[in-house]
């Protein structure tokens, strides 16, 4: 381990950063010196300059994936380096901001009756009735099942807080049934050690095979992955009328404003106001003239 190294990991690790921000800043910044073949220590402005440009254009990197290596080179020079004149020259990249897929409950339904295993059909019934993380979801325990008080407790979920979350009869009832056949220790899903189930936290790309195979299953031809699921959890409460500030708290989102993307998802808030067309006259498309003739200019 080289020295650099190990400083930039002293000090994520004594600012407290989880180990999946832990190994992703890491990661980048192994990246960006091995394309210089040089030590970041000796690389400067120009260098990340030409870097950001190189992800764009050859390696065709989203705008999102390198917002998270922009931060790690921030990280890098202005945390562990002391250089904080290099800040304004890592810029982040403009993100497009696209809405999230979002799925009907009849979608919502085959998929989670499409999935293969019990195993698998009790991630995703927890995954859509409850909102959580991907993330999250591996590091669930059976002590986090509090069944008296019908909730979920959440551990030190985005952002190293705690929440509780929804527990529904329904899931309810599957996870018991999961539990009777599965028999967890520890973890809620156990994963695999040497090829054989053991006490560990199942890995993200689980859960991601879970749902990519069940929504082939399924048939669905939206793009899904475990993310979909909590957008849809979120929409369609809003559309049973839950308050945006309470599905604020059960996302475990910081800002409200990350929260109410999902007004431009839901039809009840659509659809509660008419549009201003509505509000004058306008004759029948009948009587319109029809002609396929370009007109002249």
């Amino acid at each position: 381990m080289t020295r650099l190294r190990q400083m930039m990991l002293d000090e994520l690790q004594r600012r407290n950063y989880s180990p999946s921000t832990v190994r992703s800043y890491i990661s980048a910044v192994e990246d960006f010196a091995r394309y210089f073949g040089r030590s970041p220590y000796r690389l400067g402005p120009d260098h990340i300059r030409q870097y950001q440009a190189h992800l764009f254009r050859d390696r065709k990197l989203l705008a999102g994936t390198i917002t998270i290596r922009t931060c790690a080179l921030r990280f890098l020079y202005v945390k562990t380096l002391k250089r904080p004149y290099l800040h304004e020259h890592i810029p982040f990249p403009k993100r497009p901001r696209s809405l999230p897929t979002v799925l009907s409950s009849e979608e919502v339904e085959r998929l989670i009756a499409s999935a293969k295993n019990l195993m698998h059909r009790a991630m995703l019934m927890t995954l859509y009735a409850t909102g959580l993380r991907r993330s999250e979801l591996c590091q669930l325990k059976v002590t986090d099942i509090d069944s008296q008080r019908m909730v979920i407790r959440v551990r030190q979920g985005k952002g190293a807080r705690d929440r509780d979350v929804l527990l529904s009869s329904k899931l309810l009832e599957t996870l018991r049934e999961y539990w009777r056949w599965m028999k967890p220790k520890t973890y809620l899903f156990p994963g695999l050690v040497n090829g054989w189930r053991a006490d560990v936290p199942i890995t993200p790309k689980v859960v991601w095979d879970a749902v990519t195979e069940a929504r082939e299953r399924a048939g669905i031809e939206k793009h899904v992955t475990p993310h979909t699921l909590r957008h849809s959890f979120a929409t369609n409460m809003l559309e049973a009328g839950a308050d945006l500030r309470t599905i604020q708290v059960l996302l475990g989102h910081r800002d409200i404003a990350d929260t109410a993307v999902y007004l431009h998802l839901s039809r009840r808030h659509l659809q509660a106001l008419p549009s201003p067309i509505e509000a004058i006259e306008v004759s029948s498309p009948n009587t319109v003239k029809r002609s396929r003739r370009l007109m002249k200019r």
